[in-house]
């Protein structure tokens, strides 16, 4: 996928979270890249290779 997000991007990923939410806020932007769930919080830390594969489509730009 082409990346098209940016820091305080609204992503959406292919799979849930536990909570149920599959919407993300970017939160940290770099060789790794941090995700904060909409619904509960939490928050998440994935190599931008991974992300990139994990990512359905950028909501908010």
């Amino acid at each position: 996928m082409e990346q098209n997000y940016k820091l305080g991007s609204i992503v959406i990923m292919k799979k849930q979270h536990p909570c149920g939410e599959n919407k993300f806020e970017i939160i940290r932007v770099g060789a790794d890249i941090k995700i904060k769930c909409i619904n509960c919080g939490r928050s998440i830390m994935l190599p931008r290779i991974e992300f990139n594969k994990k990512i359905k489509k950028v909501e908010v730009f």
